[in-house]
């Protein structure tokens, strides 16, 4: 890899990072594109040619993501947790929920499970999968059963509800953001 490429890479990922840690807040592409020393242009091109996705889809990837642990993880309202995440619209948050989870906040509230395993395999395992971003690798084996490809539905582990189903889906991004 030359240089070039590395020092690009190195300031597309100053940028997620950003994004990572100051996710709830509203997106500046100006500011990221300062933080990348990239003009805002040029900063979307690169950035989705080296993450899969654009920068603001990227954002409302970990709002959702962070959605989801709040909707597994407390007994906060969906509008709570919509503003908390840095949504402005309850409308925006569910559809945009949907699309990337599969279902509406108050469904994936009902059929989260929570599964005794290392935090780090919890993150990749629930992530949620884009239809249209890059490959996604084959999900770990379940409880349930053997590896499958990520996105379908597999038998739900011991404590889930009869007939309900967990989907498996991993993501190649991580992290958190904030503006100066």
């Amino acid at each position: 890899m030359s240089r070039a490429v590395e020092e690009t890479n190195r300031r597309m990922l100053r940028a997620r990072d950003a994004m990572d840690r100051a996710y709830a807040q509203p997106l500046d592409v100006p500011a990221l594109a300062r933080l990348a020393h990239v003009s805002e242009g040029h900063f979307i091109r690169t950035f989705r040619a080296t993450f899969g996705e654009t920068p603001h889809r990227y954002l409302q990837r970990r709002r959702v993501e962070r959605s989801m642990f709040l909707l597994r993880e407390t007994d906060r309202s969906v509008t709570d947790i919509c503003y908390a995440v840095g949504f402005t619209s309850l409308g925006t948050f569910s559809r945009t929920f949907r699309d990337i989870v599969g279902q509406s906040p108050s469904l994936y509230r009902r059929t989260a499970v929570n599964v005794p395993v290392p935090t780090c395999f919890t993150r990749t395992w629930m992530r949620p999968a884009t239809p249209a971003g890059p490959a996604t690798p084959a999900a770990p084996a379940t409880p349930a059963g053997p590896a499958t490809p990520a996105g379908p539905a597999t038998p739900a582990g011991p404590g889930t509800p009869a007939g309900s189903a967990t989907t498996v889906r991993t993501a190649t991004w991580m992290g958190p953001v904030s503006f100066g």
